[in-house]
């Protein structure tokens, strides 16, 4: 084990529908990482080294994108990993102060997308979801709609004949999750909706419908992770963080062999992320007060609830049924209103969901503050595929 890594400042843009606002990708940065360097209280040429995460792009925008904050000539990462990127910039991050190569590491986010469902930019070579995709055809008559929803729709479906799960539980979890945005100034969406409007709207991929579905966005988020030693020469004890855990899991061979729709969109990936994170942490999901779970689509979230252990297996209607995933309930799940109505820009998410998870824990999310929150989980995923589990908790102190 390295050295102990702790988040000190965070920060984000306000995710925006795309094209809806005139600005681009530098502006996002330079808002995100102003706020993070703000909220550490460091100066930019503090940053010893720097993670950014953007899935659309040309192949030096992280540079680009952070020569607003400064030109230090810092090692810059260019980071892509479909929509784990943000995740990874963080997973970077954190293993350069871990390793002891930095002391202090920048991680960003962020993405300038279309507008529309997600499609293959390149045509002239091997599609990395090519085996994913292959299998849910083999598997499911292939039907008109986008391929994402039909993925995760597919999985649901799949849920849904295993183990008895019904369209109005998947439903909850969008009527949960927008609910919850009321109260995120940052979320491009801040409507409340009842259970009819979210099972009513318009049908996107059965059991799925609009409002179960993460909309394409434009944004950023930023990360500051610090060393022991940084936290205590800059007096930052007041606002650490720490990271008790965290992996990255890429597809296995059950992604495939086990020729199952779940498992084609990662279920396996953020079990054993989410095992790894927990034995790091020496915390299990009954010490977990708040998660930021990625919830592409409502489906997803059902079914990541098992992988992650809230629930046993085939329990996740259950669980959304009972109340346990929101105010009042055992944890809070998607405080921010999630990817559902927070909004998805590819690479800013992970960074998005790591600001939330620090606020929660530093007592600073204001109207969404879960009570007496200590321990967060920030689960992402990206498929063709990558699943990050991250586990973060208050310092009782500073090592």
């Amino acid at each position: 084990m390295g050295r102990k890594v702790y988040v000190v400042g965070v920060g984000m843009t306000k995710f925006e529908k795309p094209g809806s606002k005139e600005w681009d990708y530098p502006d996002m940065v330079k808002e995100a990482g102003e706020k993070a360097l703000a909220d550490a209280g460091i100066p930019y040429t503090k940053i010893q080294q720097a993670a950014a995460g953007y899935v659309y792009g040309e192949s030096t925008s992280g540079e680009r994108a952070l020569y607003q904050l400064g030109l230090t000539g810092i090692p810059v990462y260019n980071v892509n990993n479909n929509c784990s990127t943000g995740s990874t910039a963080l997973f970077l991050a954190k293993q350069l102060v871990e390793g002891g190569i930095a002391d202090c590491v920048m991680a960003v986010g962020f993405e300038k997308m279309e507008k529309g469902s997600l499609g293959a930019k390149y045509m002239d070579r091997v599609n990395p979801l090519d085996k994913h995709m292959m299998l849910m055809m083999e598997l499911r008559e292939f039907a008109p709609a986008p391929p994402a929803p039909q993925m995760f729709g597919n999985a649901g479906r799949e849920h849904m004949e295993k183990y008895g799960t019904k369209a109005e539980q998947f439903a909850k979890v969008g009527w949960k999750n927008h609910k919850h945005s009321v109260n995120n100034p940052y979320s491009q969406f801040q409507d409340e909706y009842s259970l009819e409007d979210i099972m009513n709207a318009k049908e996107v991929y059965a059991p799925l419908t609009k409002l179960q579905c993460c909309p394409t966005s434009d944004g950023a988020g930023a990360a500051i992770l610090v060393s022991g030693d940084f936290v205590k020469q800059h007096k930052l004890e007041s606002k650490a963080v720490e990271i008790a855990g965290m992996s990255m899991v890429t597809d296995l061979g059950s992604s495939f062999d086990e020729r199952s729709c779940l498992k084609i969109v990662g279920w396996d990936m953020s079990r054993k992320a989410a095992q790894n994170a927990y034995e790091q942490s020496g915390l299990g999901p009954e010490n977990v007060n708040v998660v930021e779970l990625h919830d592409c689509f409502s489906t997803n979230e059902l079914i990541t609830y098992e992988a992650l252990g809230l629930c046993p297996v085939g329990k996740g209607g259950e669980l959304i049924d009972s109340g346990a995933v929101t105010y009042g309930g055992k944890w809070v799940v998607n405080p921010s209103g999630g990817l559902i109505s927070k909004g998805h820009p590819l690479g800013a998410t992970g960074l998005a969901q790591c600001a939330e998870m620090n606020w929660q824990l530093r007592g600073l999310a204001e109207k969404r503050q879960v009570p007496g929150a200590k321990v967060g989980l920030q689960h992402n995923l990206g498929l063709g595929g990558a699943a990050v589990v991250t586990i973060y908790r208050r310092p009782e102190s500073i090592s």
